[in-house]
């Protein structure tokens, strides 16, 4: 092993540490006590939610009201516009649910993870960005795989 390498070997326990204590690190959210995993599975529900006035009551609770959603299909600015394109991506594939396909990678007001929907019909991963409210500003979606 590299003096370089043996370097690199040590500090990947303390990169784990320090991510394992980022992501236990608490965001104040809407009153509450949430943490990173907490909030995508929280966003996540909200594009699984059929009921319009709940699902819009989510929205309104999890981002901010400039929130900018954007992905290969859509950008969607403010709440109105995210909970049209969420209805639409319903419409498009009724009785499907998202889900969370692998742990939520996350430091400081960022987090990433990976998604699948229907069974694996369509994966995805998102980038989510937090404002200094602790209130989703922007999320950065990319398809990793589409129907044909």
């Amino acid at each position: 092993m590299t003096a370089a390498e043996s370097t690199y070997a040590r500090l990947i326990p303390r990169f784990a540490d320090l991510r394992n204590v980022l992501i236990s690190k608490n965001a104040s959210y809407g009153g509450t006590e949430m943490n990173m995993s907490e909030l995508v599975a929280r966003y996540l529900e909200t594009w699984n939610e059929t009921d319009p006035a709940a699902r819009r009551e989510a929205i309104d609770e999890l981002w901010a009201a400039d929130g900018v959603y954007t992905d290969p299909m859509a950008v969607a600015a403010g709440p109105d516009q995210i909970d049209a394109t969420i209805a639409a991506v319903q419409g498009q594939f009724p009785g499907l649910a998202f889900t969370l396909a692998g742990p939520v990678d996350a430091h400081h007001d960022i987090a990433r993870f990976t998604w699948c929907l229907g069974d694996d019909l369509v994966i995805g991963s998102d980038v989510l960005v937090l404002d200094a409210d602790s209130r989703i500003s922007r999320v950065h979606g990319f398809l990793d795989k589409v129907p044909a």
